[in-house]
């Protein structure tokens, strides 16, 4: 087995590590300030940020821009799962960074589903504005009344009325959905609620601007707005939409979601390894820099073992998500579906173990707002939750290994849905 990263991701590894080092940790608290600034010099924190705008140029310069692309008929030399897989952990060690590169969630798996699933047209009018970084999107699937994490469970109608679709429903924690450059939505509602359980919903392109759609509100992340990205509660009254904006057809939505949430899983996973790299990276420093008892803390045993148990569970979760990505490249998504769900699992808990310990080590400060840490450990709180709950992922997972060893009455095809 050969576990070294190709040449070509070597490259982008060191140019990305040195723009990180140039631009991105200089400017981690400067990128909050101007947040704060905007909500009290404006009134308004949803304004996007002068910072992030300034360095886009610069990641586009350094060649550093859209890296999350597969290869297509756009991207030519797009890049593998594996390749990709410790670019997003670099970028992931700073929440606001991934938007700096063009690679940040939920644009990314937009991009993937319209290059995927969309026609020409709507290509040209939604991913190639995106592709640029000129506008912003959201995916809007999870609702409130219902329990998501089961998709055929999405009560919002899109029925169609002559030439167009008409749009009815409530969605919460759309993320992106309170950023003013947010200029679509991808909704997934139900257009047949008699058809075959898994063929009564599809997914349909909505303009933002369209009259009928109201943001109700943000909804903050233990206390964090998120802002001016955020996650939104939106309402659907009466949205007319042209009927040419389906996405594969009526029916498809169910198949279209599974299709994108694999990769917007592994990148989730990705992205959380980095979390945990910089966690522990931060706790070292801060146990070898504190004297308690007449010794550093770092020379105490409890830490020690802490350290050693965060170093190995880390390289578990970073090699199991490269072994998922390796297997998306070679034998596709629904044969690495295993895969994909014990990482899912796996990473963000590892996360968040380790975000927990270098919490501790920094006493006090740990929970302020002087280190990145609480903020970090709120957003890794919902990745348990986000693209499939942790329950949802250990159920297929038990149910594919006791395929393997019983004779199992379930439906085994059935997918793993967003919360």
């Amino acid at each position: 087995m050969d576990f070294d990263y190709s040449p070509r991701c070597k490259d982008l590894q060191a140019r990305l590590l040195a723009f990180m080092d140039a631009h991105i940790y200089p400017n981690e608290n400067a990128f909050y300030a101007e947040v704060n600034r905007n909500g009290v010099e404006k009134g308004d924190r949803w304004i996007p940020t002068e910072l992030i705008e300034a360095l886009k140029p610069l990641a586009r310069e350094a060649g550093l821009w859209n890296l999350f692309l597969p290869k297509s008929a756009r991207a030519p030399e797009g890049l593998s799962n594996t390749d990709y897989a410790p670019l997003c952990e670099i970028m992931g060690r700073v929440p606001w960074a991934p938007e700096v590169f063009n690679c940040s969630a939920p644009d990314t798996g937009n991009m993937e589903t319209l290059e995927r699933y969309g026609t020409e047209a709507q290509k040209a009018q939604w991913l190639e504005p995106l592709l640029r970084g000129a506008i912003r999107s959201a995916f809007a699937m999870t609702e409130p009344e219902v329990a998501s994490s089961d998709a055929t469970n999405i009560a919002t109608r899109i029925e169609r009325d002559g030439d167009s679709y008409v749009i009815n429903g409530r969605k919460w924690w759309i993320s992106g959905a309170g950023d003013p450059r947010c200029k679509l939505f991808i909704v997934m509602g139900k257009t047949d609620p008699h058809a075959a359980r898994h063929v009564q919903q599809s997914m349909i392109l909505v303009d933002a601007a369209t009259p009928g759609i109201t943001i109700k509100r943000p909804l903050p992340v233990f206390g964090y707005d998120d802002a001016p990205h955020g996650h939104c509660e939106i309402l659907f009254e009466n949205v007319r939409v042209p009927a040419a904006n389906i996405l594969l057809g009526e029916g498809r939505g169910f198949e279209i979601a599974q299709g994108r949430l694999g990769p917007g899983r592994i990148h989730h996973c990705m992205r959380a390894i980095g979390v945990a790299e910089r966690a522990l990276e931060l706790m070292c420093k801060r146990l070898d820099a504190r004297v308690a008892f007449g010794r550093k803390i770092s020379e105490q045993g409890v830490w020690r073992e802490r350290i050693a148990e965060a170093r190995i569970r880390i390289d578990c979760a970073r090699l199991l998500t490269l072994k998922a990505a390796y297997m998306m490249d070679t034998v596709g998504n629904k044969v690495a579906q295993a895969e994909i769900a014990m990482i899912k699992v796996l990473a963000p808990s590892v996360a968040q173990q380790v975000l927990d310990w270098a919490i501790q080590a920094h006493g006090a400060g740990g929970v302020s707002e002087d280190f990145p840490l609480a903020y970090q450990w709120a957003g890794n709180r919902t990745l348990r939750l986000a693209d499939g709950p942790d329950e949802v992922h250990r159920n297929a997972i038990a149910k594919l290994e006791l395929a393997k060893h019983t004779k199992l009455r379930e439906d085994l095809s059935a997918p793993i849905t967003r919360s």
